[in-house]
């Protein structure tokens, strides 16, 4: 870590349009810290932070997962959602809810607070897919995910937005991996508990499908109860969560984020601080970025059941549990890229690899003539994608300035992710069984797009770079401040 930290300058002495005037220290006005210390604060915040915003985070990938394994079930028969594209609708509008409210819900994680904000979100995810367990007509089924996305839509940016404020750059991507691995396990465990609810297919008058929905937006709502408590607030703030850090360890948090870019604290609000942010022309391209990892995350989260059992000719039961090991496996590539990227700072080079990853992992899946190498595809592909969704969020956290900025990137780009999610969850054509080539070649496709992002955005930090060593430019209105690339 750089051994500077930043203080408040003058007007003269900074720029006029630094939003939050900083500079550095100079060497004798150094901050002196203990590294043990600092040691036991990033563990008490990986504890707090990263296992609870997993377990969150999961619950848009648990919703997925219900769906998904509910879809294999007798839900066509009993909701008519089977016929036309009535279960592609039923992804895509709760999508378009999430993406419509997710810019005004991250800000409002900022102007209520973490806890208040997730645990009421949460707590309201669990009701709906509780009275999901209910519903009697795909149109019911309808209205309850444009709600479902409403209550979803600051999961995602809110929680992204949160873990940026609280690591410094060569941090982040670790702890999105956290995040990731969290999540996927859930997701892995929630796939046996689906298999396990549809074994009560008849019990009490219920299908095994309406089990599902009924028993985990139960779960979702203890786990609503819990955030309240566990989850932590911003870090100038966080002498607001329960039991969580002394005065001096708070004060250790806000100096390492201040050291490392300046941004501990946020503005007053204005619609305009967070707008401005669209000039910025990096927010498209990492846009685009999410936009075509997305396609791929859909198409797996929510058809792998069918693509298992229209594709590969499983049964209802072992499509539903084979769904959930490579998401178990996801684990290992997501925490060893990350590791690599953090220590190493290239976040650019492990995306490239993970994209690598995904085309061999469709073509095993799409081109293979024996079922197992396309299951194995599955693996390769889930892996790579899960690996670059902590990868991506480290690149954009890395390379950005301001509270608002952060805000208004994490919503926009969580946006363009559930844009992407809307595409993926047209490219998996039933007539196109066992193959579905559309979907093997889009995912691909998307994939190589994303290579070609990153090097467009390597080149342009590099330049950029050089141009602050020589003195002809400074970099996010902060002194000092290099790309990531």
């Amino acid at each position: 870590m750089k051994n500077t930290m930043r203080v408040d300058l003058s007007d003269d002495e900074i720029p006029p349009s630094r939003g939050d005037g900083v500079g550095y220290l100079p060497e004798n006005q150094l901050l002196e810290r203990d590294e043990k210390m600092e040691e036991r604060l990033l563990r008490k915040i990986d504890m707090r932070l990263c296992t609870i915003a997993g377990i969150l985070c999961s619950l848009n990938l648990l919703d997925s997962g219900i769906i998904s394994a509910a879809s294999v079930t007798t839900i066509f028969q009993d909701l008519d959602l089977g016929s036309g594209n009535r279960y592609s609708v039923s992804i895509l509008v709760y999508t378009v809810a999430s993406v419509t409210f997710q810019l005004p819900a991250t800000i409002a994680v900022r102007w209520l607070g973490p806890r208040v904000m997730f645990s009421a979100i949460t707590i309201g995810f669990g009701v709906i897919t509780l009275c999901t367990a209910f519903i009697t007509t795909w149109r019911q089924m309808i209205g309850m995910r444009v709600l479902l996305g409403i209550a979803q839509s600051a999961i995602f940016p809110g929680l992204s937005y949160l873990i940026s404020t609280w690591y410094t750059r060569k941090e982040q991507q670790l702890r999105y991996a956290f995040l990731q691995s969290g999540e996927v396990t859930v997701v892995g465990l929630g796939g046996f508990l689906n298999f396990g609810l549809n074994k009560l297919h008849g019990k009490g008058g219920l299908a095994g499908w309406r089990w599902m929905f009924l028993v985990q937006g139960l779960l979702a709502i203890v786990i609503g109860v819990l955030t309240y408590f566990w989850i932590v607030d911003f870090p100038e703030n966080s002498h607001h969560s329960f039991h969580f850090l002394s005065a001096d360890e708070q004060a250790l948090a806000e100096a390492r984020i201040t050291e490392d870019r300046g941004d501990v604290k946020a503005e007053e609000f204005a619609w305009s601080k967070c707008l401005v942010h669209f000039k910025d022309l990096k927010i498209y391209g990492f846009c685009a970025l999410f936009f075509c990892l997305n396609l791929v995350s859909t198409s797996l989260s929510y058809f792998l059941p069918i693509i298992l059992q229209s594709g590969m000719g499983f049964s209802t039961d072992q499509a539903i549990l084979l769904s959930a090991p490579p998401y178990f496996y996801a684990v290992i590539p997501v925490v060893i890229s990350s590791i690599v990227g953090d220590h190493l700072q290239l976040r650019g080079l492990v995306i490239t690899f993970n994209c690598i990853c995904t085309v061999v992992g469709f073509s095993m899946l799409g081109f293979a003539s024996q079922n197992a190498v396309r299951y194995a595809g599955t693996y390769l592909a889930t892996g790579a994608y899960v690996s670059n969704w902590a990868a991506m969020n480290a690149y954009q956290a890395s390379n950005i300035v301001g509270q608002w900025k952060r805000a208004t990137f994490a919503a926009a780009i969580t946006a363009c992710n559930g844009l992407g999610g809307i595409a993926g969850s047209f490219i998996v054509r039933q007539p196109e069984a066992p193959r579905y080539i559309t979907a093997i070649w889009v995912s691909i496709g998307s994939h190589i797009i994303i290579i070609g992002i990153v090097a467009i955005f390597t080149s342009y930090f590099f330049f950029a770079n050089n141009q602050q060593k020589q003195g002809f430019r400074l970099l996010e209105r902060t002194v000092d401040f290099r790309y990531t690339y």
